[in-house]
């Protein structure tokens, strides 16, 4: 039950992290100049970004931090159907609005014909398995990708996993405990990095569990930064940690050390920016810059791809040359974050607004 004075105690205002708000759209920024160089450069030891899908873990690892700070308090008061009403309302609009443009992108792209292939029917499967994040791999077209209408829905199918096992299990568990869940998932993710020689799975059918061993040590991760309250005070600012952060997405891809680079970025890099990140000053000036950076971050990240596939499809057709790859790919992330933009402001939002109003118990919280 959610008493009067619980519910003073939820409204209170907490401290927000807006620097850790303005890491996120940098990396969401990344992951869409990745998924574009990935197509341009197929390979990835001439790719100056090839590492850019560890932003992934970052994002992975964040969640964990901000998710423990926010509801670990609250989490005892507002109870399980809240919690995830809350999670519904804040991430799965999203879901629907990319899997809707993915769908529109599939049939109307000029250079596939993959709907006649695939007929009324799949299509439709495709769309309600994107819609509803239950992973369906099917076209070998787009690499038995789980949801071929949107790809990156992978890592919000186990963003939501994560989320579940948070509010049944993991905001229960002591800091010992805790400890040795972290221990566990470092294990996983260095058996996937030798297995698989790097970490960047998760998405595929081929790759599913890889997403697992992923999701557990970074969410569980950031839970233990916040928890051990590692927050380091420094005096980076914005600007310094976005140098930070780049450095990791630019380290040289090298398949006989990746096995080993990647889990080092992943095990200790990542959740070492998350507590600076927390701990540095954040200079008034880029106060706004961060605010919007955090907030386009996910409409960037779950707007995007369907764009991709239709850049993917006009590279494998036309065969354009590379110097003019090097305007398009340019314009086209500029036309994204304008985009994704218009989508939050005028889509998103709205519809998280109405939704709060019409489910939840005080649509404040």
């Amino acid at each position: 039950m959610i008493t009067k004075e619980n519910k003073t105690n939820l409204l209170a205002s907490k401290q927000h992290f807006e620097i850790l708000d303005g890491l996120r759209g940098v990396a969401a920024i990344v992951v869409v100049i990745y998924h574009f160089m990935e197509i341009a450069i197929t390979n990835y030891n001439k790719n100056f970004l090839s590492h850019g899908f560890l932003a992934v873990d970052f994002f992975f690892c964040l969640s964990g931090f901000v998710i423990a700070y926010a509801y670990d308090s609250r989490a005892p008061h507002i109870g399980i159907t809240q919690f995830f009403k809350l999670r519904l309302i804040r991430l799965h609009p999203l879901v629907v609005i990319g899997s809707v443009l993915g769908l529109i992108t599939f049939l109307i792209d000029p250079y596939s014909d993959l709907y006649e292939v695939y007929g009324l029917g799949k299509t439709l499967l495709l769309f309600l398995s994107s819609a509803f994040l239950i992973p369906y791999p099917a076209m070998p077209e787009r690499y038995t990708n789980l949801f071929c209408l949107n790809a990156p829905a992978w890592s919000l199918f186990w963003e939501y996993i994560a989320n579940i096992f948070y509010i049944f299990i993991l905001y229960r568990l002591g800091k010992k405990s805790l400890i040795v869940l972290v221990a566990i998932g470092a294990a996983c993710l260095c058996y996937v990095a030798v297995r698989a020689t790097n970490v960047g799975g998760g998405w595929g059918g081929q790759n599913f569990w890889d997403g697992g061993a992923r999701v557990l040590y970074s969410f569980t991760a950031g839970m233990l930064v916040y928890r051990l309250n590692w927050i380091i005070k420094n005096k980076s600012g914005f600007l310094g940690m976005i140098v930070l952060l780049l450095a990791a997405f630019l380290v040289p891809f090298n398949d006989k050390y990746n096995f080993i680079t990647e889990p080092i970025l992943v095990l200790f890099y990542f959740p070492f920016l998350v507590a600076l990140g927390a701990g540095t000053v954040l200079n008034p000036k880029f106060k706004k810059i961060c605010n919007l950076s955090g907030e386009i971050s996910y409409p960037l990240y779950m707007v995007h791809y369907p764009f991709v596939w239709i850049f993917l499809t006009y590279v494998a057709e036309v065969q354009p040359a590379a110097s003019s790859l090097w305007v398009v790919i340019p314009v086209s992330v500029l036309l994204l974050i304008l985009f994704s933009y218009l989508v939050m402001r005028f889509v998103d939002i709205p519809l998280r607004k109405y939704l709060k109003r019409k489910f939840l118990i005080d649509n404040r919280l």
